[in-house]
C-alpha cells in the first residue's frame, strides 16, 4: 500500500495531462500538488512542519526556472522590438533557404552551443522563437526543440548533472572520467537517430533524405568534439538483476520528467541506481551512465521545458498533446541506450 499511495500522484498526473482532452498544466500540476499533500499527510503522517518547509523550499526552488523563462521572454521581445530576428532571418536565408539547414543551425547546433553554457531548458526557450520568426508553426516548434534537447544535457552547464549530480555518491575523479565516457559514447550513437526524428516534427522524410549528408555533418560537428572532450574531461564536452541496464536509463528520464534537470534527477537517483548496480553485480560505472543519459533524454518530455517552450511561443493547453509526441522519440532514446549498454557489457 505505500507503494501505491506513493506512485498514486505519479500516474494520475500523467493521466491528466496525457488523456485525450487533457488538463492544462497550470491545473494538472497543483491538483497533483494537492493530492500528494493530502496524501503526506493522512496515509504517510508527516508533520505540517515539515510538510510546510517542503513547500516553501519548494517555491525557492521554482526561482530558478522562473528567471530562466523571464529571461528568455525577454531575449525573444528585445529580438522582435530592436529588429535582430529580421536580421537573423536575413543571414540564415543568406546562409541557406533550406528550411532543414536552418533547423539544424538553429534548433541542433545553436541549442548544442546553449545547453553546454547554460542548461536548465534555456536551448528550447531560446532556439524555438527563432525559429518561429523563420516562419515555422510554433507547435512544431516546439515539439522539434525539445527531442533536439536532448543529446547534449548530461553534460549541460558545464558538466553540471555528471560532476554535481553524482557529487554525493562519493565516486573518484576516473570512475566520473568513466561514467562521462560512456555517457558520451551512448549519446553520440543516439544522436544518428534523434536529430532525423525531431526533423519529422516539421520535414518530411523525402526533405530529411535529400538533406541526409548535411544533416549527418551538423550532427558529427557537435557530437564527434563531444566524444572526443569526454575521453579527457567530464565537464566541458558540451528490475531487482542483469537486465536492470535495459531500464536503467529510463528511472533518469522520470527524474527529468518531474524536476526539469538532468542534475536532479542524478542527484535523487544516482544513488538507487548505484545501490542496484552494486547488489546485482552489474557494472556501476555504466548504471550510472545510463542514468545520466537518461537524464539527458528526459527533457523531450520534461513539464518545465514543456511550459516554457509553450508560454514563449504563445501556445495554450498543448503540453499533454507535446507530452505524447514526444514521448516516442524518447522512447526509441532509451532504446538505444538499451543497446548500447548491451554491447559494452559483452
Amino acid at each position: 500500500m505505500p507503494l501505491l499511495f506513493s506512485i498514486a500522484p505519479i500516474v494520475l498526473l500523467i493521466w491528466m495531462m496525457t488523456k485525450r482532452n487533457g488538463v492544462p498544466s497550470y491545473l494538472a500540476l497543483p491538483l497533483t500538488a494537492a493530492v500528494v499533500y493530502v496524501v503526506q499527510l493522512l496515509w504517510f503522517d508527516a508533520s505540517l512542519r515539515l510538510l510546510h518547509a517542503n513547500i516553501i523550499t519548494a517555491l525557492v526552488s521554482t526561482l530558478t526556472p522562473i528567471t530562466i523563462i523571464a529571461g528568455a521572454i525577454l531575449l525573444n521581445k528585445l529580438m522582435q522590438v530592436s529588429g535582430a530576428e529580421n536580421v537573423v532571418r536575413r543571414w540564415l536565408e543568406t546562409i541557406s533557404p533550406n528550411p532543414v539547414a536552418q533547423l539544424m543551425i538553429i534548433g541542433w547546433a545553436f541549442a548544442f552551443m546553449i545547453e553546454g553554457a547554460s542548461g536548465f531548458g534555456t536551448p528550447a526557450a531560446i532556439a524555438a522563437p527563432i525559429l518561429v520568426g523563420l516562419g515555422f508553426n510554433p507547435l512544431r516548434v516546439a515539439l522539434l526543440t525539445l527531442v533536439m534537447n536532448s543529446v547534449p544535457v548530461s553534460f549541460g552547464a558545464v558538466g553540471t548533472p555528471t560532476w554535481f549530480g553524482f557529487a554525493n555518491l562519493g565516486l573518484s575523479d576516473a570512475s566520473l572520467l568513466e561514467i562521462g565516457r560512456q555517457t558520451a559514447l551512448i549519446h553520440f550513437v543516439a544522436g544518428f537517430v534523434i536529430p532525423l526524428l525531431a526533423l519529422r516534427f516539421i520535414v518530411s522524410w523525402q526533405d530529411i533524405r535529400r538533406n541526409l549528408p548535411f544533416i549527418l555533418l551538423s550532427v558529427l560537428s557537435c557530437t564527434l568534439p563531444y566524444l572526443l572532450l569526454a575521453q579527457v574531461n567530464y565537464e566541458f564536452p558540451a528490475l531487482t538483476g542483469d537486465s536492470w541496464l535495459l531500464f536503467s536509463s529510463f528511472l533518469g528520464a522520470l527524474g527529468s520528467f518531474f524536476s526539469g534537470s538532468n542534475t536532479v534527477s542524478n542527484l535523487t537517483f544516482g544513488g538507487i541506481q548505484q545501490s542496484i548496480a552494486q547488489s546485482s553485480g552489474l557494472d556501476v560505472n555504466l548504471t550510472l551512465a545510463l542514468q545520466s543519459v537518461g537524464g539527458a533524454m528526459g527533457n523531450m518530455v520534461c513539464l518545465n521545458n514543456i511550459i516554457a517552450v509553450c508560454s514563449i511561443l504563445g501556445i495554450g493547453n498543448a503540453e499533454g498533446k507535446i507530452i505524447r509526441k514526444t514521448v516516442l522519440p524518447m522512447l526509441a532514446y532509451g532504446g538505444i541506450a538499451a543497446a548500447m549498454a548491451a554491447i559494452l557489457t559483452l
